[in-house]
């Protein structure tokens, strides 16, 4: 990600954190630092196995992040052994990267952040990046000791938003020019925001019981925010991404997908990025909300 300092100041944001990034430097510098902890979290789930980053611990999305009963995040004590497991201690400094433009990485971020957790980083450009860049990989798993980290009580509700949540912008005006209206942003593709298809082209087209989109979301669909080589754009180009869309820093926003994991990544741009102060990820998304009986539903552009 390259910093630009002429951006307009009317989208211009204050409380952005520079620090939530960690380049492909910054990480070759680290790959030995015993207080740094590689996870990697890829679509493919089989990719680590392939070469990943010497030390790196796999996560697996379908599995660990999760809960293996319910349709839910995991919880608190179930995310607390996967970390220890991988030798993570309260110092430890955490730094994500996976496939796909650091697609589920992004809601692994996102998941640690909700639980309390701000010793966290992602690596800009992801597994494609590391890949094209020519850095070290190993195929031998990682050993680590077993880490103490402790995961907070509770969580931070102001970072996730549930189906009522939507609702009520929805009645209250959502995706309109209001400027007290909640900003509702359909991350997913055009073809699945217009009714078109039920999910990513590549995958099995099932999920929620009806096609469409939330009635007044805008479409920017997350893969927008970065450029070619997997980094993300500069501040200037994202912000005068959404604010076309009047996706501003003064509205509350609700971002959202098929499942949680896209919208995790445009979450991680708007809050983290570019500092919009309330960013909330909709992780329930469109199999949740397309299979609600009774809700209003648009197709369509």
């Amino acid at each position: 990600m390259t910093t630009n300092t002429n951006i307009d100041p009317a989208i211009r944001t204050t409380t952005s954190r520079p620090d939530v990034l960690v380049d492909l430097d910054w990480a070759r510098a680290h790959l030995d630092d015993p207080k740094v902890r590689f996870l990697e979290v890829d679509v493919d789930t089989s990719a680590y196995d392939t070469g990943h980053l010497p030390g790196a611990v796999p996560v697996n999305w379908t599995t660990q992040l999760t809960d293996s009963v319910r349709r839910d995040l995991a919880g608190r004590d179930d995310l607390e052994e996967l970390l220890r497991e991988a030798g993570i201690d309260d110092d430890t400094l955490i730094v994500l990267y996976g496939d796909n433009n650091n697609w589920f990485a992004a809601w692994a971020y996102w998941q640690l952040r909700y639980h309390g957790l701000d010793n966290v980083r992602l690596l800009d450009g992801g597994r494609k990046k590391v890949e094209a860049e020519g850095l070290q990989l190993t195929t031998h798993p990682a050993g680590h000791p077993r880490g103490s980290i402790r995961v907070p009580q509770g969580t931070r509700e102001e970072l996730r938003a549930y189906r009522d949540d939507v609702l009520r912008a929805v009645g209250d005006g959502g995706g309109t020019r209001s400027p007290v209206s909640t900003g509702l942003v359909d991350v997913r593709s055009p073809e699945e925001y217009r009714g078109e298809l039920a999910a990513p082209a590549h995958l099995p087209q099932e999920a929620a019981q009806r096609k469409g989109h939330i009635p007044g979301a805008v479409n920017i669909p997350w893969g927008q925010a970065v450029a070619e080589d997997g980094t993300f754009k500069s501040p200037e180009e994202l912000s005068r991404l959404y604010a076309d869309k009047d996706i501003r820093p003064d509205r509350e926003v609700i971002a959202y997908c098929r499942i949680g994991e896209r919208s995790s990544h445009t979450w991680f741009v708007l809050h983290e990025l570019l500092g919009y102060p309330s960013v909330r990820n909709y992780d329930g998304s469109w199999t949740e909300y397309g299979s609600l009986v009774g809700v209003p539903i648009e197709t369509g552009g």
